[in-house]
């Protein structure tokens, strides 16, 4: 699979990253079966969370993978903290307290991405600073980053980390794309002009932040996916037009949108279906036109001014 800068890291990645929130609804055979299917198309960046299944998410994925220094130095694996029940925590404490058991569940000595699971607006960031200075320097996390962050808040945390911020996990699919409409319909007296990113995307790319989107397939917050959703008739029938154009897959149109753009976002599945995910891995391989690219975003029920 093609592979791309993940940020500052100096860690070259796939173009897709394979999610596994949902890792839980699989026996450990068909987990085993999963993983490795996914190792096989050269898909080995995985993106966890300690809140993904309590905890089991990450559990099963060591367990099927029968973790051992050899099946690890072929991973790259990625957890986010932050998230506890009723509230968000960054505090220094609970970071590194998460750490350790994200640790014990991989079953791994160390996690090469770590990010902050959405904004603690009681954030101390000198705390933050601290936790990953020592997470650092024990070698327990090698890279850091955030998810559903706007750039001032990045650059709150950044006036105090010294490690680059190398990623930010932001929900985008071609029915939620604000980040992308809003900039296109800037000084518009229309819904498509408000400002709901704060130029995050813009500002991801300044500082050489990779966007990883998260539901690339789903419309709102988790209402339910669009490809075959009648809901979105002109948008699914593009899309079917298309697929037949290049010869692939409805799904590998979808993602091939995704990467056709200069940002170079990582997008993050969320299927545990082998097939789909080889759907989404093909769309490395599809350069969408110019033409094409737009007739999705309007098709989508976006404007251009």
């Amino acid at each position: 699979m093609r592979t791309i800068p993940l940020g500052k890291s100096g860690l070259q990645v796939p173009v897709i990253a394979v999610g596994c929130m949902r890792l839980n609804r699989l026996s450990v055979a068909e987990a085993r079966d999963f993983l490795h299917g996914a190792l096989e198309q050269g898909a080995n960046f995985f993106d966890h969370a300690d809140i993904y299944g309590g905890g089991e998410c990450e559990t099963l994925f060591a367990k099927a993978l029968e973790m051992t220094p050899s099946v690890r130095e072929k991973l790259i694996l990625q957890s986010k903290c932050g998230i506890r029940k009723g509230m968000f925590d960054f505090s220094k404490e609970h970071i590194l307290s998460s750490v350790d058991g994200i640790l014990k569940r991989l079953q791994t000595d160390y996690l090469d991405v770590l990010l902050l699971h959405r904004p603690d607006t009681l954030m101390e960031p000198e705390e933050v600073a601290e936790a990953f200075d020592i997470l650092y320097a024990s070698g327990k996390v090698r890279h850091f980053g955030v998810s559903n962050q706007d750039p001032y808040t990045i650059q709150l945390l950044k006036k105090y980390v010294r490690q680059p911020i190398v990623a930010n996990q932001l929900q985008l699919s071609l029915t939620n794309a604000t980040m992308i409409t809003q900039s296109m319909n800037m000084n518009m007296l229309d819904d498509m002009a408000v400002d709901r990113d704060n130029g995050v995307l813009n500002f991801c790319r300044l500082h050489d932040i990779t966007i990883q989107p998260w539901s690339p397939f789903q419309f709102g917050f988790f209402e339910g996916v669009f490809l075959g959703n009648e809901k979105f008739a002109t948008l699914n029938a593009k899309v079917s037009e298309l697929a037949q154009k290049y010869g692939v897959s409805e799904t590998t149109i979808v993602m091939a949108w995704l990467l056709r753009h200069p940002a170079k976002f990582q997008p993050v599945t969320g299927t545990m279906n082998k097939t789909r995910l080889a759907e989404c891995i093909k769309a490395s391989e599809v350069t969408l036109s110019r033409e094409d690219w737009y007739a999705l975003y309007l098709a989508a029920g976006h404007r251009l001014p």
